[in-house]
């Protein structure tokens, strides 16, 4: 799954614009590389985004093409 998708679905951006955005912005890294948003997600990926003045880091633990809300959390694992 693309890398703006995923972050759509999984609900860590609210809308796919913003993520492609952020990823064209080089805001976006994936295992401490700077990520294009056409960069394939996998399972155990660290995706680290820094947009304001809060960064976030979270493994993907989970791919679907479809999360409801309740199972958005699930798919990745915040890392501190």
């Amino acid at each position: 799954m693309r890398l703006d998708k995923y972050l759509k679905i999984s609900r860590i951006i609210k809308r796919r614009t913003i993520a492609n955005e952020a990823c064209d912005a080089g805001r976006v890294f994936v295992n401490g590389k700077q990520a294009r948003a056409s960069y394939d997600v996998k399972i155990g990926d660290i995706i680290e985004i820094s947009l304001g003045n809060h960064p976030v880091r979270a493994e993907v633990l989970n791919i679907n093409e479809y999360a409801k809300k309740d199972e958005a959390g699930m798919m990745y694992r915040i890392i501190e």
